[in-house]
């Protein structure tokens, strides 16, 4: 017991000694904004000097955090483009903790290679696989498209996206479906981001801080999908003065009014503010006289969308956020289908920094419902309601270069579904779910090497299903300029689209959550069956690839990847026989409300960026292969699209960069689809066994060939863009915005018609303009 207690002391001993020594260091932490309106600064570069290998780049915040370091004298310096370089002294004592709020001016003198080591280090420093990071500044440099640019535009040129078209397209990230991708704004879960149309998400442009689009194997702090995660951040309200713009364009008009509602008297005093911004699309009205040529009747889409932001900042940096939102959207398809869906929803999230502690804290609260109906032809009509709460808690803690990320979250969801197949079988369903979970990720640098794990614990407490779900990631700085990366994960998800993944145009897209009705067993592709415990889908990946500086201006970036879908949901359109002793002798496939699949996802996406002065260029190539297998037999879905390009060109000129044209083409390679094989006459049966069928009259019915046996035509679309802004004084500006969609015509198709043989094709060549007043 002596030997025990010794061997305890010393342990002991041994852990005080370091613990003294890491307090013999201090830190120095804060937040860094923009001078003039009050908005954070993201991912700007904040370096210690006096100090060795300190320096930091700010999150989505503005917050960093420089720790472990020596007392001393030091000076804090800020160098970023666009910018004044900033300066100033601080004092670090051991043991504590010093926060600071920096702000920046906007740059009176042009800079040229000062700062072409910020996303340098960015990229060191983080493993940054399947990542893509936007900001307004990057959409802009998009064609704009009604007069707007949107986020809904830039997705289809991020690496790895596929999109359906421009009429109730969907977009398809590395082989998952659109329900296997998780929707955030500002933390709150969205269930339908995109417009009918296909051109405009309800992310208007100017409400954006950043976009993170994460296309597969991401970290823990993210669950309940299995295939990408967009996480949007909404930026502040001006905090200095009142601000505005009033936009109008052939598609849409627009107004967006923001100010403080406590003034910010003096950089780092607390402040309030708030922001609102209203979009309402006319286009089904404006289309009747300006694009009567695509389509007479004009073209059948409406949207209006709301959105309100109310900050309340303190003056140590902490913060906390009141939004709401209420989006709306319709399409009239003569003779096809009336579809409208409404989004509404509110919530509030905080950042804390507690004084006398390392730690950052997050959190959320958020409610919203989704709500979509749709009338298609004589079937009744189907409708979708989720109500969703989502609500959770990060903490943050930095240590030298290495960072503890952990969490809880819970979320709620009440379903109300009702829908019939083809066949006229109904399919009706309310249930409750709720979801807890808690995450843990450790991003440590050791030599040159980067390693990010972490471990995802997901709770399925109505179905009382625990799922662990471990990630891992990492990154070899193997030269400053040659870097190798790959991330890998397990993940599951509860929620089930109402449409079928062999469906050529998804308009309807309501939402279930695990359902009960399925099939015990799934055969898998190499015969082996295998018993379904739960009713999750599942899925896990693997990403690798390597990133090269080619110049300071010039970067090139491949990955490839693989995604195994190992149990997927999928409603059956099938069915024929109700589930009911009477039919139990029939087999699953017929009688069961959905089915499930297995499948995989493979390629690899090449991007090439270059950067300097007023000029960006951004080329992209994915090569994409996907394919299900339902039990019977492998086919390939609608959205495996096997290559996809675009190429994307800005160029800023003129006095004060008043001068800005662009342009964008995408080419990508045709759809699967299932053709006919045939004809005959369904018989209608209206009286049962005594109906006379020699003098009923059937209807023509489709004899299908091969499942997605067919490939449809290519894809291929230009788009030209070119701005010009006038600029009255300090703060007063008219832009005008004038585009050109599918600019060489392309008929590029959108459905067939299987019984006329008519081809119905996607938008024709659309000229639009717009024009913005800014004050």
């Amino acid at each position: 017991m002596l030997r025990n207690l010794s061997q305890r002391l010393v342990l002991m001993a041994a852990m005080a000694a370091s613990l003294g020594a890491v307090a013999q260091t201090g830190t120095v932490r804060g937040f860094v904004y923009d001078e003039s309106t009050g908005e954070p600064s993201i991912f700007t570069p904040v370096s210690l000097w006096g100090a060795t290998n300190h320096g930091a780049q700010t999150d989505v915040n503005g917050y960093f955090s420089l720790s472990k370091v020596p007392p001393g004298q030091y000076t804090l310096r800020i160098v970023f483009l666009g910018y004044d370089t900033l300066s100033k002294t601080v004092d670090i004592k051991a043991d504590q903790i010093i926060t600071e709020q920096l702000y920046l001016k906007k740059g009176t003198i042009e800079m040229k290679a000062v700062e072409i080591t910020a996303e340098q280090q960015k990229a060191q420093d983080n493993v940054r696989v399947g990542i893509t990071k936007l900001t307004p500044k990057q959409i802009d440099r998009l064609p704009a498209i009604g007069g707007q640019a949107d986020l809904a535009q830039y997705m289809q040129v991020v690496p790895g996206v596929v999109f359906t078209g421009d009429q109730g397209g969907q977009l398809y990230i590395r082989g998952g479906s659109p329900v296997m991708n998780k929707v955030l704004m500002d933390g709150m879960t969205l269930y339908n981001p995109f417009h009918s149309i296909g051109l405009f998400s309800v992310f208007d442009n100017d409400i954006i801080r950043n976009a993170d689009i994460l296309t597969g194997a991401f970290n823990a702090e993210y669950g309940g999908r299995i295939s990408s995660v967009m996480d949007i951040t909404t930026r502040d309200g001006n905090k200095t003065r009142m601000a505005g713009k009033v936009s109008a364009s052939t598609f849409a008009a627009k107004a967006l009014l923001e100010g403080p509602l406590k003034k910010q008297t003096a950089p780092g005093q607390g402040s309030s503010s708030f922001l609102l911004n209203f979009k309402h699309s006319y286009l089904d009205q404006s289309s009747k006289s300006l694009y009567s040529y695509a389509d007479s009747a004009g073209l059948p889409y409406k949207f209006s969308d709301l959105y309100g932001k109310i900050s309340i900042n303190a003056a140590n940096g902490s913060k906390v956020n009141f939004f709401g939102f209420n989006f709306t959207d319709g399409a009239q398809f003569k003779g096809i289908s009336d579809l409208n869906w409404k989004n509404w929803g509110a919530g509030a999230n905080f950042v804390l920094v507690p004084s006398g502690s390392a730690v950052l804290i997050e959190g959320l609260f958020a409610l919203s419902n989704y709500n979509i109906e749709m009338l298609e032809g004589d079937l009744p009509p189907r409708s979708s309601n989720i109500n969703n709460f989502n609500a959770g808690l990060n903490f943050k803690y930095f240590m030298g270069r290495n960072e503890v990320n952990y969490g809880i979250e819970v979320t709620g969801v009440n379903t109300d579904l009702s829908y019939f197949n083809s066949l006229g079988y109904k399919l009706q369903q309310q249930k409750v779910s709720t979801e807890l979970a808690g995450f843990l990720t450790y991003k440590v640098r050791v030599g040159q090497w980067v390693i990010d794990p972490g471990m995802r614990l997901q709770y399925y407490a109505t179905l009382a299903v625990l799922s662990p779900e471990p990630r891992i990631g990492f990154k070899w700085n193997i030269t400053d300029r040659f870097r190798f990366k790959g991330a890998a994960g397990l993940y599951s998800q509860n929620l089930v689209a109402t449409n079928n993944d062999r469906d050529v145009v998804n308009l309807f897209y309501g939402f279930i959550t695990a359902p009960d009705d399925i099939p015990k067993t799934m055969t898998m592709p190499n015969g082996e069956v295998r018993d379904i415990n739960d009713p999750l889908q599942r899925a896990s990946h693997a990403v690798g690839g390597f990133e090269v500086d080619l110049t300071s201006k010039a970067s090139l970036n491949l990955e490839g990847y693989y995604k195994h879908f190992g149990q997927v949901t999928n409603i059956n359109r099938e069915k024929l026989y109700n589930d009911s002793p009477e039919f139990a002798s029939k087999p699953d496939e017929l009688k069961k409300d959905y089915i499930v699949e297995s499948g995989d996802a493979y390629g690899a996406d090449l991007l090439l960026k270059y950067e300097d002065k007023g000029i960006y260029l951004w080329m992209v190539y994915s090569l994409n292969f996907v394919d299900r297998f339902n039990g019977k037999q492998t086919y390939n879905p609608i959205w495996d699209r096997r290559h996809n390009v675009n190429l994307l060109a800005s160029y800023t000129f003129g006095k004060h960069d008043s001068w800005k044209v662009n342009a964008r083409w995408n080419y990508g390679s045709g759809f699967p689809f299932t053709q006919n094989q045939g004809f005959y006459e369904r018989m209608p049966f209206s009286n049962g066994t005594y109906s006379d069928l020699l003098s009923a009259n059937g209807e023509l019915a489709v004899i299908y060939g091969p499942l997605n046996g067919g490939r449809l035509t290519d894809y291929h679309r230009m788009d030209l863009g070119a701005t010009k802004t006038w600029k009255l004084d300090e703060r007063q500006m008219v832009q005008l915005d004038l585009s050109v969609t599918n600019v060489y015509d392309r008929k590029n198709i959108f459905y067939r018609d299987r019984l006329s043989g008519k081809e119905v094709y996607q938008l024709p060549v659309i000229p639009s303009a717009g024009i913005t007043y800014s004050f």
